[in-house]
């Protein structure tokens, strides 16, 4: 990679990571997708691993032949479903169990507000034990869409319009139409729909309730859509995504076909230079480490836009950051591998294994 800031060797004896993935969130099949392929490059890069899912416990080789499958599906579990599984949700009995308690490093593979929203984060920290990705207070900014937009606009970073549930009919005209109705706390465009009439609001409003208790109103931009990796403090190449849908919504993102995704994206290099110089304000303003990704559109006058950041981006092979990081020149391989050394060296191996 040729990035000074990436540590080049592991400890002595650094060899246990325990992936928690899953989760009772719309994205659990996003996660097992992810992890099925994190987890065949880690061993490959020689750690022993482990996975764990949060709603079942530690997985044995059968549980991962079943679940950990590289196909997500073109809809997300139905919420009775996940009311279901989260009857069995391990909450804070997490970290009491010993493969994550002794691990040298937990990765998280866990998507929505459940792994991304700062909580799992906490219960790691509060357990001393070392993680990838962010933290407790960049994870919760950039899960809460409403907060992270005033923090992209305070770094200088422009960000639709928006306002948040309840807003006045001026207030929410003024935004124009189309509009996008979404929750604040949510990934994979689940309960996010573009309204095209007023009289359609309250119906989007009950289906972005169904998935957080705070809603925001964003002004729709209909212009090119791009992405762009950050590993290490350093902006990858950047991404340009052409839906065959209105908006890059969970089908697109996840069935083969309804996507072109073009890495390193069909524009100039002065334009991609200002996409990585935002993305990298973004993941500062943010206070992010490791890894995220962060997603633009343009508006109508040619200005990108910050729609949002990730924290714990998909990561499947064919996900955005791995082929952010691919058209860098690195493999997934060794994108696992980096994220895990940059976790690393904060602070080490757990060299005493508890019995």
């Amino acid at each position: 990679m040729g990035d000074a800031r990436v540590p080049r060797g592991l400890p002595a004896g650094v060899t246990r990571v325990t992936v928690v993935t899953g989760g009772t969130t719309p994205e659990r099949n996003v996660a097992f997708a992810g992890a099925a392929q994190v987890v065949a490059a880690l061993r490959e890069a020689g750690y022993t691993v482990t996975v764990v899912d949060t709603a079942s416990g530690e997985m044995s080789p059968t549980a991962e032949a079943r679940y950990l499958a590289p196909t997500v599906g073109t809809h997300p579990p139905s919420l009775e479903e996940l009311r279901a599984l989260a009857a069995s949700e391990l909450g804070a009995t997490l970290v009491e169990i010993p493969v994550v308690r002794d691990a040298d490093l937990v990765l998280p593979v866990l998507h929505g507000r459940q792994g991304e929203g700062g909580e799992l984060q906490a219960l790691l920290d509060s357990a001393g034990i070392t993680y990838v990705g962010s933290g407790v207070l960049g994870s919760a900014l950039a899960m809460d869409k409403d907060i992270a937009k005033r923090l992209f606009r305070a770094a200088g970073v422009p960000t639709p319009d928006w306002a948040t549930w309840p807003a006045g009919p001026t207030e929410v005209a003024g935004l124009g139409l189309p509009l996008v109705v979404k929750p604040v706390k949510a990934g994979s465009t689940v309960g996010l729909t573009v309204v095209r009439l007023l009289d359609d609001v309250e119906a989007a409003i009950a289906t972005a309730h169904e998935y957080d208790d705070e809603v925001m109103f964003e002004a729709y931009l209909d212009g090119p859509e791009y992405t762009v990796g950050i590993l290490a403090d350093r902006a990858l190449a950047v991404g340009e995504i052409i839906p065959r849908h209105e908006i890059f919504d969970y089908e697109c993102k996840y069935t083969p076909g309804m996507t072109e995704e073009i890495f390193p994206a069909r524009i100039s290099d002065e334009r991609a230079a200002r996409l990585q110089a935002l993305a990298l304000a973004v993941h500062r303003s943010l206070k992010l480490r490791d890894f995220s990704r962060v997603d633009f559109r343009m508006g109508a006058d040619g200005t990108a836009h910050c729609l949002e950041a990730n924290t714990l981006p998909g990561l499947t092979a064919t996900s955005l950051l791995p082929q952010s990081a691919a058209a860098a020149g690195i493999g997934f391989t060794e994108l696992c591998d980096t994220i895990c050394r940059l976790a690393l060296a904060r602070s080490g191996p757990r060299n005493k294994v508890q019995p």
